[in-house]
């Protein structure tokens, strides 16, 4: 497919600001996928597309933040193993079941979500003693949530944040950090998935992802610099963004 000049520079400017936003709160999704869609690009190639394009946001805010020291790999070795077993389960998966038996359900979790960190005003702003052990939390969440977003995607870090901060006693950075490098590991899954199946725009795909890198690194540094409150604030904007944009989709469409 190609498009007009002004249509790449569009893709360029959205994949800078869906980067910026999704390094700080998980939500990037809610911005690209739409855009690749009023393109006039097929859904399938979209979702393609936009996994080539996040992987990139995803890879360089996960390297921002092992640089700054927030992540070490003794810390994300085993989440990152059950989130591969586990988005390679989730693409398969795809091939066989059909989404939307999970897109009904998709917004009941997220506003759960919204309302548990909303009336929580302390959330993350402190490590607390975890309430499961580590192989337990990553077999579970690794497993699920990788599976979930090679599976549909819509959430996925958000999911995995709220997780890290509730059940592995993270504070709101650090879980923010962990996410960035489950959300590279499933996205490197399914990105695989898709280039083998061919529904990968690569003209468009790379130039997001160009603004993906920029958006990525400005808000990764941003994470670091700001205190929690910020990052909250951020995070409750995006979750109350996809949740509204879910339900629409899932209710009204």
């Amino acid at each position: 497919m190609e498009f007009e000049l002004s249509t790449y520079a569009i893709f360029l400017a959205v994949g800078i600001v869906a980067g910026f936003i999704d390094a700080i709160a998980g939500g990037g999704g809610i911005i690209t996928i739409p855009v690749l869609l009023a393109a006039g690009i097929p859904p399938h190639m979209a979702l393609a597309t936009n996994k080539l394009q996040g992987t990139f946001g995803s890879g360089m805010a996960s390297l921002n933040f092992i640089r700054k020291g927030f992540i070490t790999w003794k810390e994300v070795w085993l989440g990152v193993c059950y989130t591969f077993v586990g988005a390679v389960l989730g693409t398969y998966a795809i091939l066989l079941i059909n989404p939307d038996i999970l897109a009904n359900t998709i917004p009941i979790m997220l506003l759960a979500i919204f309302l548990y960190t909303l009336f929580s005003p302390k959330m993350g702003e402190n490590d607390r003693r975890a309430l499961m052990g580590t192989h337990l939390f990553f077999l579970v969440f690794g497993l699920g949530i990788g599976f979930y977003d090679g599976f549909f995607g819509p959430g996925t870090g958000t999911f995995w944040t709220i997780a890290l901060v509730s059940l592995a006693g993270l504070n709101l950075k650090k879980a923010t950090a962990q996410t960035k490098v489950m959300n590279f590991t499933s996205n490197i899954v399914s990105l695989g998935v898709f280039l083998w199946s061919g529904h990968v725009l690569f003209l468009v795909g790379l130039l997001m992802g160009l603004g993906q890198l920029i958006g990525a690194n400005l808000g990764s540094n941003m994470v670091i610099k700001k205190e929690v409150k910020f990052i909250r604030v951020f995070f409750l904007i995006m979750v109350g963004a996809t949740l509204m944009r879910l339900a629409y989709q899932s209710y009204f469409s």
